[in-house]
């Protein structure tokens, strides 16, 4: 899929994810790993803001989203928190920070848009301080064989409707990046993935 219609597609969903922040989804496991984010923190594909919340006030946040209704929705609900927020409008896969820009990465639910997600990875490595972290909260495939099949099966299809591969190991993807895995936690029939990573 090209990258303007992957575009089209996230701009058209960014209703959805206002009411997902809204809602609260997955804030159980948001606030496991993303309450560790300090210092210079870089978000990327951070869509309408599901992390606001879990973030200390302390901290300076940087958004990436190449997607404007996002970085709309973003921007609107930045004005609710106390940390310095910059978005930023431009892709991950192309985009260039300096080394060592950042003292955390953030990457939510994000792994399964990327045509080159370990080159994506490779950046964060690049990007990030080499005593800074990467935390990731992702899905991928299941440990579940039943569900997984079903993953498998559906795939072709719901990357052709929403751009969104339901069959990457995340944990596969991170041994293949330059990144070091520090803590792995599976939740949902390991479904959805906690990354602890470091460069």
């Amino acid at each position: 899929m090209d990258r303007q219609s992957l575009i089209k597609k996230f701009d058209k969903r960014a209703h959805k994810y206002n009411k997902r922040r809204k809602n609260g989804q997955a804030s159980e496991f948001r606030q496991r790993i993303f309450q560790e984010a300090k210092g210079k923190v870089l978000e990327v594909a951070i869509g309408s803001g599901l992390n606001f919340p879990f973030y200390s006030s302390d901290i300076e946040l940087t958004g990436l989203d190449f997607s404007p209704a996002m970085l709309k929705s973003a921007q609107n609900a930045a004005k609710d928190y106390p940390f310095k927020t910059t978005l930023i409008q431009d892709d991950v896969e192309t985009v260039d920070f300096d080394e060592n820009s950042f003292d955390t990465i953030i990457s939510s639910g994000s792994l399964c848009a990327y045509q080159e997600p370990v080159n994506v990875l490779n950046s964060f490595q690049k990007w990030c301080k080499p005593d800074g972290k990467i935390l990731m909260l992702e899905h991928g495939i299941s440990t579940n064989k039943p569900l997984a099949w079903l993953q498998k099966s559906l795939n072709p299809l719901v990357v052709k409707v929403v751009g969104c591969h339901q069959n990457r190991d995340i944990s596969e993807i991170v041994k293949a990046s330059n990144l070091t895995l520090i803590r792995e936690e599976r939740y949902f029939a390991g479904y959805l993935y906690l990354i602890w990573a470091r460069p």
